[in-house]
């Protein structure tokens, strides 16, 4: 008997999977969540994954609603369709995979249903970081782009992300051409074996060529071996490739934290393999802290963000957001550049929407042009194709601690970044300077900007929809002010729509739409609120600008910052609770 607990668009998508191709076990497994597990039946199956931000990602578990061979064998027959319908020669495509439990296996089974519709693949032979494949796509003038990851999510997820011909992620109008002939696909249409595609396996030649570019990043390698770091990858893919190019880049005390270096997909050590929680990072200054290290640099599994921590005034080690860390990668890029005399009048860098302001300060102080983004360092990367013609890309970056120099990748690099971070320690380091006094001068020079992101996870078809609501509520009946600061302007990136409150003002956001509101207050403080493409969260991107920092005070950069932050918590308190 059905229970009144079930619901009807889950049951009915379990039964086509029942009555479709797929294997009896598994059959099996949804027939006894029928019987005995009504609500995993309706969380597996009461929708679709979906594409967010970084292409489909969700918990490992069978069912339309987790990754498993079906719905990444869905994915993947849709890529082939539309690769065939838009590209009148065969095909290639690469694949990457990183550490995750089932990545390997996932990658196989991809490459072996591209090869069954024909489309010839190259197939790294063993785990590669997702900045790799961007750069593989590129130097092997592939068509598409597939890697198996999660990113920096919990261990129950993994995922798979899609790239385009010039080595970025999806934008349009491949996004919905590709989501389109995606939904159009039903797992009988899956091809699975055969075809006349061909399996090429990628070996360490092309590790060589991605170092050699990233080593060629370097401004002063000759300063480097004089940095005492530690380095952990989290059980991920950095491994294999960060420890070379912090080799490359003249560096050579670099303690490798061990426990992290084994490849694992549970991620034994830590909770969540996210370098932008502090918890990800402990393991690496408890060792720092131990024989002394200057800086600590960590990676999130498939090595495409990297968080830091380094010595404040006190010699005490402390992390860095993903904020602080850019405006000092900035300054550091474009100052040795000037000094080089290779900044030019068609120069820019490249934000996002809820990046820190401070960036765009930095670079106007190099008469360099800013361009802002929606949230997701894809729309970075098709920034970059789209002004490639005119247009000089030098460095851009992201509140997620995702960067990237150069464009020999087209995506966030936390292989090349992390070696820059390292070299610019290392340049201040030898002025009789440091990281972090390198980022209070910034502040003295620029006001002190702070930064918070708070996340709330709403789980499951409940928890989407509470999100929605919150959304709606925001985006229908905004507030005039957030406590006692004045809101001066709304941008609603969904409606693209930007209004003066004061006068009523509209004006047109030139983005692509996006499920994004901001409140700009008078006094120039910022707060987002974002649905986020990759996790069951809401999140709020809060950011205060202060004065300029005074130098010559004792514990004037804690005492500003303290007030930053007890005027973030009154809006914190305030916009979670409209």
């Amino acid at each position: 008997m059905i229970s009144e607990m079930l619901d009807l668009n889950a049951y009915q998508k379990a039964l086509n999977w029942i009555k479709g191709p797929i294997e009896d076990r598994d059959k099996s497994i949804i027939k006894d969540w029928i019987k005995n597990d009504l609500n995993i039946l309706n969380e597996s199956f009461y929708k679709d994954l979906e594409f967010g931000t970084g292409g489909l990602r969700g918990i490992m578990r069978l069912g339309s609603n987790g990754i498993n061979k079906y719905t990444l064998g869905l994915a993947t027959q849709g890529l082939a369709n539309y690769l065939k319908l838009k590209i009148p020669k065969k095909s290639r495509v690469v694949i990457a995979y990183d550490s995750r439990n089932n990545s390997s296996f996932f990658a196989k089974t991809v490459a072996d249903i591209l090869k069954a519709n024909n489309i010839d693949v190259f197939l790294f032979s063993e785990l590669r970081p997702t900045p790799q494949l961007s750069y593989a796509v590129r130097s092997l003038s592939c068509d598409a782009g597939i890697v198996i990851t999660a990113s920096h999510n919990p261990k129950e997820y993994n995922g798979l992300k899609f790239y385009w011909s010039d080595g970025g992620q999806l934008v349009p109008p491949q996004d919905k051409g590709i989501l389109s002939s995606v939904r159009k696909v039903d797992l009988s249409d899956i091809k699975w074996t055969k075809g006349n595609g061909i399996i090429n396996y990628l070996d360490s030649k092309i590790d060589g060529s991605y170092l050699e570019k990233v080593a060629e990043l370097s401004f002063n390698s000759k300063i480097n071996s004089n940095l005492k770091l530690v380095f952990t990858s989290l059980h991920g893919t950095a491994i294999t490739l960060l420890p070379k190019a912090l080799e490359s880049f003249g560096f050579k005390n670099v303690h490798i934290l061990e426990s992290q270096a084994i490849i694992d997909g549970d991620f034994p050590t830590i909770k969540s393999p996210n370098p932008e929680e502090a918890e990800a990072l402990m393991l690496a200054v408890e060792k720092a802290e131990e024989i002394n290290a200057d800086m600590v640099i960590g990676c999130d599994p498939d090595a495409d963000r990297v968080g830091i921590a380094v010595r404040n005034n006190k010699n005490k080690l402390i992390l860095l957001n993903g904020n602080q860390t850019a405006a000092v990668l900035f300054d550091y890029v474009l100052s040795q550049k000037k000094t080089n005399k290779t900044l030019y009048e068609n120069s820019y860098v490249a934000t996002t929407v809820v990046t820190s302001t401070l960036l765009e300060d930095i670079a106007n102080s190099y008469d360099v042009s800013t361009y802002i983004t929606l949230t997701g360092f894809k729309w970075i990367g098709d920034l970059i194709a789209r002004l490639e013609a005119d247009k000089q890309f030098i460095i851009g970056g992201e509140e997620s601690y995702g960067y990237l120099i150069g464009d020999f990748v087209r995506d966030k690099d936390a292989i090349s970044a992390s070696a820059l971070i390292a070299e610019s320690a290392a340049w201040y380091l030898s002025k009789g300077s440091s990281f972090y006094k390198q980022l209070l001068n910034i502040y003295a020079k620029h006001k002190l900007h702070h930064e918070s992101l708070y996340s709330v996870t709403k789980k499951g078809r409940v928890g989407a929809e509470e999100i929605e609501q919150i959304m709606n509520r925001l985006r229908n009946n905004p507030p005039k002010k957030i406590g006692n600061t004045v809101i001066e302007k709304i941008l609603d990136f969904q409606t693209r729509s930007s209004t003066i409150l004061a006068t009523g003002l509209v004006e047109k956001i030139e983005l692509p739409r996006s499920n994004v509101i901001q409140f700009q207050m008078l006094n120039g403080d910022r707060i987002t609120a974002r649905p986020s493409g990759t996790e069951p969260k809401i999140k709020y991107y809060f950011s205060a600008k202060g004065d300029y920092l005074n130098l010559e005070e004792v514990d004037s950069y804690d005492r500003m910052c303290d007030t930053l932050k007890e005027r973030i918590e009154s809006y914190k308190t305030i916009v979670t609770n409209f």
